[in-house]
C-alpha cells in the first residue's frame, strides 16, 4: 500500500502574521479523506469585520459558509487568516460576501457551496447577502443556517 504523505501547508502549526489584504491571503486546502461520502462542512464566523469603502467605518457580519466537498477541504487556519484579512479591507457587503464564496469555490471545486452574510445594521438597515454555486445535492442534509433575520427592539 502506498504511503500517504501530508500535503504541503505553509501556515498550519507555526506563527503567521495576518495578511494585509484578501488578495495577499493564502487559502490552503487538504485532501478530503471521504470524497465518496456526501456530507456538509459548515464554518461560522460570527465576528467578521470589514470596512465601508466610502466612510472607512467598520462593518460587522455573521458569515455562515456551507459546502459539500469533492476532493478538497479548506484548511481552517488559512480560512481564519483569510477572513481576518478583510478587517482593513474596504468593500461593500455584497462584494465581501460574494468574493469569499467565489474564492472558496475556485480553490475547492466543491460539489456545492453557499455563503450567507448576515450583516449588522448601520444607518438602520441590515443587509443580508446570499450566494451559492448551484442547486444543493439531494443526498446531503443541509440544515438551515440558524441565523435569525435582524430584529430591532420591536
Amino acid at each position: 500500500m502506498p504511503r500517504k504523505t501530508k500535503p504541503y501547508l505553509t501556515q498550519l502549526g507555526r506563527p503567521v502574521a495576518p495578511p494585509a489584504s484578501p488578495e495577499e491571503a493564502l487559502l490552503e486546502r487538504v485532501p478530503n479523506p471521504h470524497p465518496e461520502s456526501p456530507y456538509l462542512v459548515r464554518f461560522s464566523a460570527p465576528e467578521f469585520t470589514s470596512l465601508c469603502p466610502i466612510t472607512g467605518q467598520p462593518d460587522f457580519a455573521h458569515l455562515v459558509i456551507d459546502y459539500v466537498p469533492a476532493r478538497w477541504l479548506v484548511e481552517s487556519k488559512s480560512l481564519k487568516l483569510y477572513l481576518t484579512s478583510y478587517r482593513n479591507h474596504g468593500a461593500f457587503h455584497e462584494d465581501c460576501t460574494v468574493a469569499i464564496g467565489r474564492r472558496l469555490a475556485e480553490l475547492l471545486a466543491p460539489k456545492w457551496l453557499r455563503i450567507g452574510g448576515y450583516w449588522y445594521p448601520r444607518g438602520g438597515i441590515p443587509i443580508d447577502v446570499f450566494w451559492q454555486t448551484g442547486a444543493p445535492p439531494r443526498a446531503v442534509w443541509i440544515p438551515d443556517q440558524g441565523v435569525p433575520g435582524y430584529r430591532g427592539r420591536g
